[in-house]
């Protein structure tokens, strides 16, 4: 399981979240929400330290990562986050 996030959309990230200096951001599931990889769950986010990392990456200001009590969701699957020029928002897309 691979993790990556394109400078895009961590810009984004940074602005939406008023980061401006380096920053833990948490990629979790949650129950509920449309478009996900598992039916009935999504990903949400969550500013927080790093407990127990699966994968993790850097982009601009921000460590990205996600807990290895998320694993399951992912299916052996990677995440890639890229900035959804249409939605003018982050997008998710899970590669085998």
């Amino acid at each position: 399981m691979n993790l990556t996030v394109t400078e895009e959309a961590a810009e984004w990230y940074e602005n939406e979240l008023d980061i401006d200096e380096q920053a833990h951001l948490r990629f979790y599931v949650r129950y509920g929400g449309t478009g996900g990889l598992q039916p009935g769950f999504s990903l949400a986010i969550k500013l927080e330290e790093p407990s127990e990392p699966v994968v993790e990456t850097k982009t601009g200001r921000i460590h990205f990562f996600i807990e290895s009590d998320d694993a399951w969701y992912f299916d052996d699957h990677s995440l890639e986050v890229q900035y959804d020029t249409k939605w003018e928002e982050p997008s998710f897309e899970y590669k085998k």
